[in-house]
C-alpha cells in the first residue's frame, strides 16, 4: 500500500467510525447545544485527533526510523542498515516476504542498497589512498635513507678527523658538533623505521611491534606493558602492517593527548580472529569526538576488513581494540 493511500485510510478509518457513532448511537444536538452535548462532541472530537495521531505515528515510523539513520550514519562503521518491512532485502525484493510493496518500504530498501554501494566505493578509495600513501612513506624512508643518512655520516667522518687534527678549544667545539651530527642522524634513522618498518617485512609481527613499543617506551618515557601470544595465525602483509600501523597510532595518541603513565598493548588470537588492544590509564576522552588519527585509524581497519573499538571513559582512561579476522587459506 502506498503512502497516500495509508494515510487516506488511516484518515477514512477515524472519520467512518466517527460517523457510525453519530449515525447509531442514541446522541442528538439540540439548538442551541447543551452543555452536556457540547462535552460529548468534544471529547468525540478529541478521540478522533488521538486516534489519528496514534495511527499516524505507527503507520510513518518508518520514516522517523530512516531520517534517523540518515542523520548519525558513518561509513567507517560499516554494517547500519534499517530493517525492511516484509523482510525484502533489496529493491524490488529477492528475500522473504519480498516484492514490491509502498513508497515507505522501496524507499528504505534503496537506502540500504545505497548504503552498501558507498561502504564499498568508499573501502575501495582508501584502499588506494592507504597503498599510496605507504609507498610514498616508503620512497621518503628510502631518501632518507640513502642520501640525509649517508650525508651525515660522511660530516660525522669529517668531524672526526678535523677534531684529531686540531688543537684546543677548537677540537672541544668539533666534539660537540660530532654529537649533535650524531643524535641527528640517530634521529633521522627512527624516522625512517616509523615511515618504513623494516623489522615488520624481516621478522615479522610480533617482532616489529616489540621494537616499536620499546622505541616509544625510551622516547615517551611511559611504562609499556607487553602481552603477546605465540600461538599467532600467519596473516597478509597487508593486515600485518594494519595492526602495527594502529598501533603506532594509539601510542602516539597515548602520548600526545591522553596524559597518561601506563600503557598496555596485548595481541591475541580470538578463535578466526587476532585482537590487538592498546589501553592507557590516561584522563580518557571526555565528549564523542574523533580526531583525525582515529578516523585514520578505522579507515585503515577496513582495509583489512576489521573492527575496530574505542571505550573511553572520562579519567578512567582509554582503549581501542581491532578484530581482525584472520584470512583464509585458498
Amino acid at each position: 500500500m502506498s503512502l497516500f493511500w495509508r494515510i487516506f485510510g488511516l484518515n477514512a478509518l477515524v472519520l467512518g467510525t466517527a460517523t457510525a457513532l453519530l449515525l447509531w448511537a442514541p446522541v442528538t444536538v439540540s439548538v442551541p447545544v447543551l452543555l452536556t452535548e457540547a462535552v460529548i462532541l468534544v471529547g468525540g472530537l478529541a478521540v478522533m485527533l488521538v486516534a489519528n495521531a496514534a495511527l499516524l505515528r505507527w503507520g510513518l515510523a518508518p520514516l522517523g526510523r530512516l531520517t534517523k539513520l540518515m542523520a548519525t550514519v558513518d561509513l567507517l562503521r560499516p554494517g547500519q542498515r534499517l530493517p525492511v518491512p516484509g523482510g525484502g532485502r533489496g529493491p524490488g525484493g529477492d528475500g522473504p516476504g519480498g516484492g514490491r510493496g509502498g513508497e515507505v518500504t522501496e524507499l528504505i530498501r534503496t537506502f540500504n542498497a545505497m548504503l552498501d554501494r558507498l561502504e564499498h566505493e568508499r573501502a575501495t578509495s582508501s584502499a588506494r589512498v592507504l597503498l599510496a600513501q605507504e609507498a610514498e612513506r616508503r620512497r621518503i624512508a628510502q631518501e632518507l635513507h640513502d642520501e640525509v643518512g649517508q650525508s651525515m655520516t660522511a660530516i660525522l667522518l669529517v668531524l672526526g678527523r678535523a677534531a684529531d687534527d686540531a688543537d684546543e678549544p677548537l677540537r672541544e667545539e668539533l666534539r660537540q658538533a660530532q654529537e649533535i651530527t650524531r643524535d641527528s642522524l640517530d634521529e633521522v634513522r627512527r624516522l625512517v623505521r616509523r615511515l618504513r618498518p623494516g623489522v615488520l617485512e624481516d621478522l615479522g609481527l610480533v617482532s616489529a611491534l616489540t621494537s616499536l613499543t620499546e622505541d616509544f617506551a625510551v622516547h615517551t618515557g611511559l611504562y609499556v606493558a607487553r602481552r603477546f601470544d605465540t600461538d599467532l595465525p600467519a596473516l597478509d602483509q597487508e593486515t600485518e602492517l594494519v595492526l602495527y600501523r594502529v598501533a603506532q597510532e594509539s601510542l602516539t595518541n597515548a602520548a600526545r593527548h591522553a596524559d597518561a603513565r601506563r600503557v598496555e598493548v596485548g595481541l591475541r588470537r580470538a578463535g578466526q580472529a587476532v585482537v590487538l588492544e592498546i589501553a592507557d590509564d590516561g584522563r580518557g576522552i571526555e565528549a564523542a569526538r574523533e580526531g583525525a588519527g582515529i578516523r585514520g585509524m578505522r579507515e585503515r581497519a577496513l582495509l583489512a576488513g576489521a573492527t575496530l573499538n574505542l571505550t573511553s571513559t572520562s579519567g578512567s582512561g582509554t582503549r581501542i581494540r581491532l578484530i581482525t579476522p584472520v584470512p583464509r587459506k585458498s
